[in-house]
């Protein structure tokens, strides 16, 4: 486990270190964090509105890069905006530095705190999915940690787990699987607190930025269900089934139809885990692993949730999975750690845009493999459902265990 840490806390200093060599933007190596440091660049200038807007964001990418075609459209919540500002005052290596490291220690102990005994088995299946999150500079271990925080304090701190849950209004579509499973709990304290926090701090915004951010960020999402649509996105790094179905030449529509059957089952993934799952570790497992599977919009820097989910789900896995079953398990969500990973070291090893990447034939196969992933876990699901409503025949029912809690 030690030789991980140190080899993540190695690629870090390596960021760090190329960008002395030719600046945040050299080689387009993290196009992604230099988009959140031009965010936080225009907080303090009083225009923030303007990175909205598609068509100026992009100029002001290719201004800070010298260039560089890659661009990255901003559709953020103001509240992101918010925390981004800090950075503003920051050189960009040491603003990168301070956003990645803060928040890679932050992945990594709600991690062990979640894991346990398990942490470097975990770590190993989620190794890549980390690996490209520190190469693109993005804010995975931030929503990672976010939704661990969630899981680990929703049996006995639910304001602590409110407080949390409402901090995911900076990504709010991976929090949708979070929300219904408090709903189906009835964890009415965490779903006020969530609420009072995504009120509250949608005030600060008003009052920072002024009511019109409000108008220039729906109109960035309007803007960016259109380039989702015409697959401007690289879809090849997308892990959301309506990539893989639009990659593969569907139409959008019939893409998007797709995405929404496969969130209705992600959904109906989360109510089995909590009516007839084995326990209530295991069902906050279920919700985050599907957590990445709900919207169209979902990238392979968001996959450090899934390690919070494998790691909730370990120590029930032994008795409901056979070896083989866990094997298969692992080796999907590995696969899909690493596909973006090793697109990425394709697109270096061939000198080649992203854009010119997405022009190869480069299939979007990482919704499909999580589809698969899902159906495992209905499988285990759905049979250990049918286990307990025979024990409960043969048994009576004073007998019966009692539910497990969260983390002990």
């Amino acid at each position: 486990m030690r030789v991980i840490v140190a080899g993540l806390a190695a690629m870090v200093a390596f960021k760090v270190f190329r960008f002395f060599e030719g600046g945040l933007w050299a080689g387009n190596q993290t196009a992604d964090f230099s988009a959140f440091h031009i965010v936080a660049q225009h907080v303090w200038r009083g225009d923030l509105d303007l990175t909205y807007q598609f068509a100026l964001f992009a100029r002001m990418q290719a201004e800070a890069s010298g260039g560089a075609t890659s661009f990255m459209p901003w559709t953020y919540p103001p509240q992101f905006d918010l925390l981004l500002a800090p950075l503003g005052f920051l050189p960009g290596w040491a603003g990168y530095f301070v956003f990645t490291a803060a928040t890679l220690a932050a992945y990594l102990i709600t991690l062990r705190t979640v894991a346990a005994n398990h942490l470097a088995h975990v770590l190993v299946i989620t190794f890549p999915a980390i690996a490209i999150t520190i190469a693109c500079g993005q804010n995975g271990f931030l929503t990672g940690a976010l939704i661990g925080l969630v899981c680990i304090n929703a049996d006995r701190r639910p304001v602590l787990a409110g407080l949390a849950l409402g901090a995911m209004v900076i990504k709010p579509h991976l929090a949708i699987a979070v929300g219904v499973y408090m709903l189906l709990t009835r964890r009415w304290t965490t779903i006020a607190t969530a609420a009072i926090v995504v009120i509250a701090s949608s005030l600060v915004c008003t009052i920072a930025f002024g009511p019109q951010i409000w108008i220039a960020w729906l109109g960035a999402i309007k803007e960016s269900a259109g380039y989702l649509e015409q697959g401007r996105y690289p879809l090849f790094r997308m892990i959301s089934v309506y990539a893989s179905l639009h990659k593969s030449g569907l139409p959008p529509v019939l893409a998007f139809w797709g995405q929404t059957a496969v969130a209705c089952l992600a959904l109906a993934a989360v109510a089995l885990a909590v009516l007839r799952g084995p326990s209530a570790r295991f069902a906050l497992g279920v919700v985050a692993i599907v957590s990445v599977m709900i919207s169209p919009y979902a990238y392979d820097y968001d996959l450090p949730i899934v390690g919070i989910g494998l790691a909730l789900l370990l120590p029930d896995l032994s008795r409901l999975a056979s070896a083989r079953e866990r094997s298969v398990l692992y080796g999907l969500i590995l696969f899909v750690n690493s596909y973006g990973l090793l697109q990425s070291a394709r697109l270096a090893a061939e000198h080649a845009t992203a854009e010119e990447l997405e022009h190869y034939f480069t299939p979007a196969v990482a919704g499909v493999v999580l589809l698969a992933v899902l159906a495992m876990l209905l499988r285990l699901l759905l049979r250990d459902a049918r286990t307990a409503n025979a024990t409960q025949r043969e048994e009576p029912a004073d007998l019966l265990p009692r539910p497990a809690r969260v983390l002990e």
